[in-house]
């Protein structure tokens, strides 16, 4: 704002699940409490990935949107990859652009995953020293699970990843 530019986020919301509907509005309050320009574009379950596609590249030329969010999960007929990958990294606010993962893996600046960023905001503010730790991960998700653990290595914890298929969960979660 001290370069008189009001940061815009768009955000895309495809069918209605609730869920998605309750997140996006506490997305749209946080914004007007900001003052940032908030733009919310709504779309039917059925809309086809080439509608979707061509909205994100509208987005990504338009210079009053600075971040774009398209709230996952999406139909199951739209490719999910391609939209990731069809938003500009410096728009990518969910921080899941392979760009984006990729600067994070190395401990570049880039956009983060909210939920594992938020985990590590938290721990920072409670002083919990993360260095030296033996973390574990249950899950391995691209939202979550992978991203976090990524983060904790950037600090120096040691990682361990469990999912559906690890043996003998409670051994690991006792290192922890």
């Amino acid at each position: 704002k001290s370069r008189k530019v009001v940061p815009g986020l768009a955000v895309i919301l495809e069918g209605d699940n609730h869920a998605s509907q309750t997140y996006v509005n506490s997305k749209r309050k946080a914004c007007v409490e900001l003052g940032m320009h908030s733009v919310l574009i709504e779309y039917p379950d059925n809309v086809s990935e080439h509608e979707l596609l061509n909205k994100i590249a509208e987005l990504n030329g338009d210079s009053t949107i600075h971040g774009i969010l398209v709230q996952l999960p999406i139909p199951k007929h739209i490719d999910e990859i391609k939209v990731i990958e069809s938003i500009l990294p410096e728009k990518d606010v969910d921080g899941f652009h392979p760009i984006n993962i990729g600067r994070m893996m190395t401990g570049q600046d880039a956009f983060l995953p909210c939920t594992p960023y938020g985990i590590m905001v938290m721990l920072k503010d409670m002083e919990i020293e993360i260095a030296g730790k033996n973390v574990v991960v249950i899950g391995r998700s691209n939202i979550v699970g992978k991203p976090a653990g990524q983060l904790f290595l950037n600090e120096h914890a040691t990682v361990t990843y469990c999912h559906s298929k690890t043996q003998d969960l409670k051994k690991h979660t006792k290192q922890a």
